[in-house]
């Protein structure tokens, strides 16, 4: 059996990483705020032979690390990567997000529960974040709480919802308000739901076109109905977590989104054609948060614009990580910036954000 080694990282240390990171020192502790806890093949196998029969085809990328489905050899590797801590998504299990609810609710208790047993492994560097299928709101409030029973962080729900329940609808609200009070974390990963990739292309070309300007429209779009729809304004203890999806492309987003706010207000100053009452920079500021990896037109602006907000992330084991080269890649996105900030980003963030017991 090869050893979790024998796997080089499809993002290898370039000459412009290990020069940056070469003249720059970062702290020694460092949280990966998006990992992936690969589930087993016979984890899904487990399921009753009817929900296994409507679960949609699954496809596991190239050969990882196996680290990601082994915790004791992922805890090897992050030792060799220089990490201290890293919050788990699904790897397989990221497909089930469109998947009948008789299949999520199912397959993501099930995964759940093995999750939680992959995180005691070492519970104070491993932190699950808990699937949870949301078509049926009750049903999804209780396997939030029983997940955070179990040990489990925070709430991954789609990205991309159903056409018919979009996330500005007040189907969400108990969820909202659960959430909320159990400080719990609502997490949009990017590749679940119904997004892009149910549709993908052959064509080389267009697949590009996908994983940057679908991708980034698609969680545009999400973020603008979670701020422009008051969700923030009627649940004042919810945080949004979007992951995985940059964040270099938000300082401008925001900037337009309090530009319209402010000229159509001042247009009208005798009344609020909207649903929220204050600029959406500010909303953003206290309630969304971002992870990054390899950013670096993003990382430039963390001198004046999210640094209370953004947590950087390795991606281990997917093809994108930046494992074994971590810190260098950390080093080129902050290392220019105070130690403070710095800290905030590579770790305190995200230990604030989920409670975390590290």
């Amino acid at each position: 059996m090869a050893s979790s080694t024998d796997v080089k990282s499809a993002r290898p240390l370039d000459p412009a990483v290990a020069a940056a990171a070469a003249e720059l020192t970062i702290p020694s502790y460092i949280i990966s705020a998006d990992g992936h806890a690969c589930e087993p093949d016979s984890l899904w196998k487990e399921l009753p032979a009817d929900i296994q029969a409507n679960m949609p085809v699954i496809h596991r990328g190239a050969k990882r690390p196996e680290g990601g489905t082994i915790p004791k050899l992922r805890l090897e590797d992050m030792d060799k990567d220089g990490i201290a801590a890293e919050v788990l998504y699904p790897d397989t299990g990221l497909n089930l997000f469109r998947a009948e609810p008789d299949v999520q609710d199912a397959a993501f208790r099930l995964y759940n529960d093995w999750l939680a047993d992959y995180c005691r492994t070492d519970p104070k560097r491993l932190f699950g974040i808990a699937a949870i299928a949301i078509y049926d709101v009750g049903a999804a409030i209780r396997e939030l709480q029983r997940s955070h029973d179990l040990g489990l962080y925070g709430a991954l729900i789609w990205g991309v919802p159903h056409p018919d329940l979009p996330f500005s609808s007040a189907h969400y609200d108990k969820f909202w308000s659960a959430a909320a009070e159990l400080g719990a974390p609502v997490n949009l990963h990017v590749l679940t739901g119904f997004n892009y990739s149910q549709y993908r292309t052959d064509d080389a070309t267009q697949r590009i076109r996908e994983q940057t300007n679908v991708k980034m429209n698609e969680t545009n779009d999400v973020l603008f109905d979670f701020v422009w729809s008051g969700i923030f304004d009627r649940h004042p203890k919810l945080k949004l977590v979007i992951v995985e999806c940059e964040i270099g492309w938000l300082p401008f987003v925001l900037q337009q989104w309090d530009y319209y706010f402010t000229r159509n207000g001042n247009a009208r100053p005798d009344q609020n054609d909207y649903n929220i009452s204050r600029a959406p920079s500010d909303i953003c500021r206290e309630h969304v948060f971002a992870t990054f990896m390899d950013d670096v037109v993003g990382s430039r602006a963390l001198s004046y614009w999210g640094e209370n907000n953004c947590m950087w992330s390795s991606d281990y084991p997917h093809g994108n990580m930046t494992f074994p080269h971590s810190r260098a890649f950390a080093a080129r996105q902050v290392g220019d910036l105070p130690r403070e900030s710095q800290e905030r980003l590579l770790s305190k963030n995200v230990i604030e954000l989920y409670g975390l017991k590290v």
